[in-house]
């Protein structure tokens, strides 16, 4: 328990220093002009970026799994780049002006100026997804390293970087807030991925010297592409949700309102479900090759689901939650009401959160994994079978409506997961 802990710690500080991200960013758009429509076109941009991103997301975890020799180092980074540019070429393609205007006006309904913002963040954020696959790439070699406090000070830089760009920004300029939001997470992901590269250089050099062999087989990049592909396709599944679930608050009761706050309400949960997230790679680098680690790992994600939860409950069912959301985020009390119910039907999500990352990890180091991808389809359409009820039928607040399907939808996940994984000793 003791070693889990060292080893989860700075990958749990990593994420929880990007989590600040959301909140930050919020909170400076907030205090900007025209906040409503700027935190709109921020989250809609944001989304965007995420769903792009979302083939490479995996690359972390596949880079622990995968890299431990010269041969698998360059076969997975010819394979990371590939996808990279990938990528990159599919965002250039949605900022075709034609192509964003029919996404995001006719297929999302965004009002215009809101969609005329919510473009030049998205142009702003066109390093994102490179950026992100690259880091994580080598963050994955230095968690197989067992480095991972080097995870923690690249996020460092990013958190730094973010922050400087963005006061900058909002101290210096009269830009719109989405684009500064924008402008200061590209700028804070590139120094980061910068940075990991540096922080790996040792172990890159040790692997091109030879030291290191992988049991099996050579990694082919036939052999990546079907050990990746259902990670990837689960990380598209998860991502493109979001976009969904943006059209449908879009065309919901309250559309503007809810585009506004659940951005500021996604940013506080994902705080709580940072250390959840941290979970995955801990798991997948402690098993051991005989799963010896498959019970302190277990009982180490119980208690982390009920401290991150039961903190959450706390907040949100107390003046801590109109203290943050008002007083630190920046939203009026209208808006800060408005979040309240969303924010206390999210809850629970810290704690699914730690037991899928564990489910994952069990999955992923057998080598199987489809079955992620399955119960990522199992998530996604609980969440739009939700929405199309709560929005269609019922006519719902479309930000409440979303926090109930997002929930469900976790938790069907959950449960697919629930034989394959935790019942295996």
């Amino acid at each position: 328990m003791r070693r889990i802990f060292l080893f989860w710690a700075p990958l749990a500080a990593t994420w929880l220093m990007m989590s600040v991200e959301g909140p930050f960013l919020a909170a400076v758009i907030a205090r900007l002009g025209e906040a409503k429509f700027n935190l709109a076109a921020y989250g809609v941009a944001f989304s965007f970026a995420l769903l792009i991103e979302s083939p490479i997301i995996m690359m972390m975890s596949a880079s622990t799994a995968l890299v431990g020799d010269r041969g698998s180092f360059l076969a997975l980074r010819r394979f990371a780049y590939a996808l990279n540019a990938l990528i990159t070429a599919l965002m250039g393609v949605l900022l075709l002006p034609p192509v964003f205007r029919f996404v995001a006006e006719t297929l999302i309904g965004l009002p215009h100026e809101v969609a005329a913002l919510t473009h030049v963040a998205v142009t702003i954020l066109l390093p994102w997804p490179a950026a992100i696959g690259y880091r994580r790439f080598y963050q994955g070699i230095l968690i197989r390293h067992n480095l991972t406090r080097r995870v923690a000070y690249g996020t460092v830089v990013r958190v730094l970087g973010m922050t400087v760009t963005a006061l900058s920004l909002y101290a210096f300029t009269k830009l719109p807030g989405a684009w500064v939001g924008a402008a200061a997470l590209s700028a804070g992901v590139t120094m980061e991925a910068i940075a990991s590269r540096f922080m790996a250089r040792i172990v890159v050099k040790d692997l091109m010297r030879g030291s290191g062999k992988m049991p099996g087989p050579p990694l082919t990049t036939r052999a990546i592409v079907r050990f990746y592909t259902p990670l990837a396709m689960t990380s598209l599944l998860t991502m493109g949700v979001n976009p969904l679930v943006t059209f449908f608050l879009g065309r919901s009761r309250s559309g503007l309102e809810s585009l506004a706050v659940m951005p500021v309400v996604a940013s506080l949960v994902f705080a709580f479900r940072s250390g959840g997230v941290a979970y995955q790679e801990v798991g997948i680098a402690l098993l051991g090759e005989g799963r010896e680690g498959f019970a302190p790992l277990r009982r180490f994600a119980w208690i982390l689901a009920a401290v991150t939860s039961g903190v959450l409950a706390l907040v949100a069912f107390s003046p801590l939650a109109v203290g943050w959301l008002h007083t630190v985020s920046g939203l009026s009390m209208e808006m800060t009401r408005f979040a309240l119910m969303p924010l206390r039907v999210l809850w629970l999500m810290p704690a699914l959160e730690v037991v899928l990352s564990f489910q994952r990890s069990v999955l992923v180091h057998a080598r199987r994994t489809p079955l992620i991808t399955w119960a990522t389809g199992v998530e996604v359409v609980g969440i739009l079978a939700t929405l199309a009820v709560g929005i269609g039928a019922l006519d719902l607040v479309g930000a409440l409506a979303a926090a109930v399907a997002v929930l469900a939808g976790r938790l069907g996940a959950n449960l697919f997961l629930f034989g394959p994984t935790l019942r295996r000793a």
